[in-house]
């Protein structure tokens, strides 16, 4: 398994854009690509189809080494042994935790990474502090995937390439006609949803993204 801080493109299942697809499909595509983390995203399925789906992917992603990453479930990726989960601030900060070290032990687990969204550098900063294995820094772009968040541009981009010493990826409305922006912006690792999960042929897309990077 690629270490976090040589991974380069992130990817996603979300159920808004599966598309009558099923997620173990996706997950080969996405690995097929040469994706090095897939992150399952429902926000409209219950915990249950969650991990069903989940458990699904999880032999897909180990057989390729590519690690999976439960959005917002903490439960579902302790349950299921996926390798990451993924949290925003108010699923982490906003719930009284400060630093990874008290959720891990509160809930014994010691080998789950944890990733955790980002909007500004006193985001990031505190993200840091808190013991992140990763961060997200975005949404670079307006997207479709979170239409109300404000686009954090790629000057926060330029301030990660600058600042954050942990593995750290570009998220937010990355295209194939974007993303040579996003990287001379300084960003080595990005995170792609709409544009992977909604072209006619997923791991053909992963690769040009790849090739990009």
């Amino acid at each position: 398994m690629t270490p976090l801080a040589a991974c380069r493109l992130y990817t996603f299942i979300d159920s808004a854009y599966l598309h009558g697809r099923e997620p173990g499909d996706i997950a080969r595509q996405l690995c097929a690509g040469g994706a090095d983390l897939i992150q399952l995203r429902a926000k409209d399925w219950d915990r249950e189809r969650i991990e069903s789906a989940a458990r699904s992917i999880l032999p897909i992603t180990r057989d390729h080494g590519v690690r999976l990453v439960i959005n917002d479930h903490l439960e579902v990726a302790l349950r299921v042994g996926a390798d990451v989960c993924h949290l925003g601030q108010e699923d982490f900060f906003d719930a009284g935790y400060n630093h990874v070290a008290e959720l891990l032990q509160k809930q014994d687990a010691s080998n789950l990474q944890i990733g955790l969204s980002t909007h500004a550098p006193e985001q990031a900063e505190r993200a840091i502090r808190a013991g992140a294995s990763y961060v997200a820094i975005g949404p670079v772009f307006p997207t479709g995937t979170k239409p109300r968040a404000k686009a954090v541009t790629l000057e926060y981009v330029r301030w990660a390439a600058r600042n954050v010493s942990i593995p750290w990826f570009a998220i937010g409305g990355i295209t194939l006609e974007n993303v040579s922006q996003v990287i001379a912006a300084g960003a080595q690792g990005i995170c792609v949803v709409s544009a992977i999960l909604n072209s006619k042929d997923v791991a053909q897309t992963c690769r040009l993204f790849r090739e990009a990077l």
